[in-house]
């Protein structure tokens, strides 16, 4: 079954199996200890520890390990704010950060702080000027991920880093998903990353913390690891993860050539083969293995569920299910479509014909879907060069499949008024009348809900 969800986690690369089983018997005792196993321990810690710093480019006694990438974000983004709470309590990030960055802010506002959520493009990216704009003399620290989870984009994180060196104010670097395919450029400060993204165990994490960066470790104080990760190194873990991503950065070079390939391939055959998607993110400047399309009029859960049995493990970040009423905060950031949303995310070694039959599979997947909703004819109300259509209560595709059932009823330059409560219904309907050429005019209150205008012009 091919498994296309790497960006979530990433296969276990066979030379961390082979690493961990050999180091299970090696690296068990407490490398604290000066006894024989504890300083053999210690060996197998320090040679991971310098392996890891040449792969980052930073200095060994940079780097801790940590129980997970996002426990490495937390204590990273709280150590840096703490050190630097003289210099103020201003905290930028950028609208479209993994929870665990954003989580942190949530936690510093929570304590009084203030942040700035820097906007993205359309296709994802920040650029440097509105980081640099968002930079004030109370900044104590600006975050920012070196490539998006959900959509791929990688972010121009050597200019923000200049931008913010030139302010004085320290960079907080997301590595997780880029990590596996080589160092991050720039004089970034702090930086994060998770193993299990790069195919090693899951549960250890990188946290490097760059020499003359104030950092003050929050939580109780403890002797492991420079004060900043507390409790016992699971080391046969971390060689595992430090082998594995040694390995993998060997064959980064071939094989990031080989998956862009393939997700070009999928781009063009998703937007060839599939009536009414979108595909998202930068074209250009995103991870090699990193594809992501929204679909109009489906379901992104039901289609998920539709490849799975086809044989594909795939993603989602789509808002349209029937557990939430909330969009993605990153499809939101980019103002795209939420629904039917697919994340396709290759992991090394990917089969060509792997691809190809996914291609072949995705069309009827998703027409299937569209048949199988069962949309609810509409409640209209007809007036001159208006109609009204009721679709409270109803998720996510439903108001964008009633609205473009209907559009065709009003003269062009009439409109069509949608009542809706479900909150992606914000971003699709805008969504739906950029990819249809039809003007969507705003939103505006309503008894229930909201109403969302669109006027039509083709």
């Amino acid at each position: 079954m091919p498994y296309f969800d790497a960006a979530s986690a990433a296969p276990l690369h066979p030379v961390a199996r082979q690493a961990l089983l050999a180091s299970l018997d090696e690296g068990w005792a407490d490398p604290a200890r000066l006894h024989r196993e504890g300083r053999r321990a210690r060996l197998l810690l320090d040679a991971a520890r310098e392996a890891a710093a040449e792969a980052v480019g930073c200095r060994p006694d940079e780097v801790v390990f940590t129980p997970s990438g996002t426990r490495a974000v937390h204590s990273g983004v709280a150590g840096a704010l703490a050190g630097r709470r003289r210099a103020g309590r201003h905290l930028i990030v950028s609208a479209v950060e993994h929870s665990s960055v954003l989580h942190s802010a949530e936690a510093f506002e929570s304590a009084g702080g203030t942040v700035t959520r820097v906007p993205v493009l359309r296709s994802g990216a920040v650029t440097a000027a509105s980081y640099a704009g968002a930079l004030r003399p109370d900044t104590a620290l600006a975050c920012l991920q070196s490539a998006n989870h959900e959509v791929g984009t990688e972010q121009p994180v050597a200019e923000v880093a200049e931008a913010c060196r030139e302010a004085g104010v320290p960079l907080f670097v997301d590595a997780a998903q880029s990590l596996g395919w080589g160092p991050v450029a720039g004089p970034w400060s702090l930086l994060a990353a998770s193993a299990h993204k790069w195919g090693g165990p899951s549960g250890v994490g990188l946290l490097v913390v760059r020499k003359g960066v104030r950092f003050a470790p929050q939580g109780p104080a403890d002797e492991r690891e420079s004060g900043r990760a507390a409790g016992f190194e699971n080391i046969p873990a971390i060689v595992a993860a430090v082998a594995s991503l040694r390995a993998v950065r060997t064959e980064a070079a071939a094989e990031a050539t080989r998956l862009r390939e393939l997700t070009g391939r999928i781009r063009a055959g998703v937007a060839r083969s599939v009536p009414d998607v979108e595909v998202v993110g930068d074209a250009e400047r995103r991870l090699p293995g990193t594809v992501t399309f929204s679909c109009l009029y489906v379901d992104g859960e039901t289609l998920l569920h539709e490849l799975d049995r086809e044989g594909f493990s795939v993603s989602s970040g789509s808002s349209c299910t029937s557990s939430t009423l909330t969009p993605s905060h990153v499809l939101r950031a980019m103002g795209v479509l939420s629904e039917g949303n697919v994340r396709v995310s290759l992991p090394p070694g990917t089969a060509e014909e792997d691809v190809e039959r996914f291609l072949a599979v995705l069309p009827g997947a998703v027409a299937g879907v569209r048949d199988k909703l069962g949309v609810p004819a509409p409640t209209a109300v007809t007036g001159e060069d208006e109609l009204v259509v009721d679709a409270l209560g109803k998720l996510c595709p439903i108001p964008v499949i009633e609205l473009a059932k209907v559009i065709g009823d009003v003269p062009v330059g009439g409109t069509v008024r949608i009542l809706a409560d479900d909150e992606a219904a914000r971003l699709d309907i805008p969504a739906w009348c950029q990819m249809r050429g039809q003007e969507y005019v705003g939103e505006e209150p309503a008894d229930r809900g909201s109403a969302h205008l669109v006027r039509r012009l083709v």
